[in-house]
C-alpha cells in the first residue's frame, strides 16, 4: 500500500520556524517531482512549493518565497519543507505528494486531486 505521511506540524508563534517531513512508503517517488500544498479553513488547496525529481529545481508560491525551502532525501524517500519567519496567514493543513505527470517547469500547476497525497499535518501560527 502506497502511503505518504506528513509530520512536524504544530503550534508556533509568528516569526518562528517549523520543519515538515513527508515520508513515503510502498513505492519510491525518487523519479517524481514532488510538491507541498496547503489548505486553510474555507479555502482551496493551494500550491506552496515543488521540487524536481533530482532535487535540482525548486519552485515556490510568491507568498512563501524567501521564507520556505523544499528539499528531498532520496535515500529516505522523504521530502521536507523548512518554514521560517512564519506568519498567521501560513496557518493551514500542509500535505505533500505528486500527481505523477507534471513536468518540473510546471510544478506550480500540479494537480492535488491526482496521484498520491498524504493526509496532511496542521500548522498553526499565532500572532
Amino acid at each position: 500500500q502506497v502511503q505518504l505521511v506528513e509530520s512536524g506540524g504544530g503550534l508556533v508563534q509568528a516569526g518562528g520556524s517549523l520543519r515538515l517531513s513527508c515520508a513515503a512508503s510502498g513505492r519510491s517517488f525518487n523519479n517524481n517531482n514532488m510538491a507541498w500544498f496547503r489548505q486553510a479553513p474555507g479555502k482551496e488547496r493551494d500550491f506552496v512549493a515543488g521540487i524536481s525529481w533530482m532535487g535540482r529545481n525548486a519552485v515556490y508560491a510568491d507568498s512563501v518565497k524567501g521564507r520556505f525551502s523544499i528539499s528531498r532525501d532520496a535515500a529516505k524517500n522523504t521530502v521536507y519543507l523548512q518554514m521560517n519567519s512564519l506568519k498567521p496567514e501560513d496557518t493551514a493543513v500542509y500535505s505533500c505528494g505528486t500527481d505523477l505527470y507534471t513536468a518540473a517547469q510546471n510544478m506550480g500547476n500540479m494537480n492535488p486531486k491526482l496521484g498520491y497525497w498524504g493526509q496532511g499535518t496542521q500548522v498553526t501560527v499565532s500572532s
